[in-house]
């Protein structure tokens, strides 16, 4: 099972157009926040680190047999967060596969996606990543780490894995909303040094997946 697992995203990260996706899950929490914002990612990223990814993102969710289909799957929201049993075993093998999930909190979802998280991998614990980790350093270097792009309640930034095989296979981001800097600029009205920085750590988790 692994082994086809692992056939199908070989085949969706070397075709000529790769395709990306946002993950719609139960819980009643809006995993369709930020709309604008994978939209623009891959256009930064197709601009700028020459990826082939199709401008616009699909949505799967997480029982589907579809999420084998994208080596890149990103979630999003501010409130409650439900995995199934089928939803845990199914991301499960995908993250063992080889797929890549991103979970950036967009303030709210803490206290909900830790618990799920730990459904899916019980015998993992989130680890924070260093400012030195190659996810922070190519192709734009952040030298303190994940950056700051909302403020709201002031705490530090924080970038949290699950690594398989010394691998980052989930990315959990904290106390920074990247997708609230991919979004459109009139949407936050973010200054363009922000959305830029933004863009750029997201660059960089695209970068990663595609070569390491």
């Amino acid at each position: 099972m692994k082994k086809i697992y692992y056939i199908l995203l070989l085949i969706s990260i070397t075709s000529y157009s790769q395709e990306i996706a946002l993950l719609k899950y139960s819980g009643g929490g809006d995993w369709y926040a930020n709309p604008t914002s994978l939209p623009n990612l891959i256009r930064y990223c197709n601009a700028n680190i020459n990826t082939k990814i199709k401008p616009k993102p699909a949505t799967v969710e997480p029982s589907s047999p579809d999420l084998l289909s994208y080596p890149f799957v990103h979630m999003t929201g501010h409130g409650n967060v439900v995995f199934s049993e089928a939803d845990v075993s199914n991301l499960k093998n995908y993250l063992l596969a080889g797929g890549f999930l991103h979970i950036d909190d967009n303030y709210g979802m803490d206290q909900y996606i830790r618990k799920e998280i730990k459904k899916i991998f019980p015998n993992n614990d989130l680890v924070e990543l260093p400012a030195n980790h190659i996810i922070f350093q190519k192709p734009y270097l952040f030298p303190s780490g994940l950056p700051k792009i909302h403020e709201h309640d002031g705490k530090r930034p924080q970038a949290f894995g699950i690594f398989i095989e010394n691998k980052l296979v989930l990315l959990y981001t904290y106390e920074c909303d990247l997708g609230d800097g991919w979004e459109d600029p009139e949407v936050h009205n973010d200054p363009i040094e922000v959305r830029e920085k933004a863009l750029k750590m997201g660059a960089n988790i695209i970068n990663y997946i595609f070569n390491y």
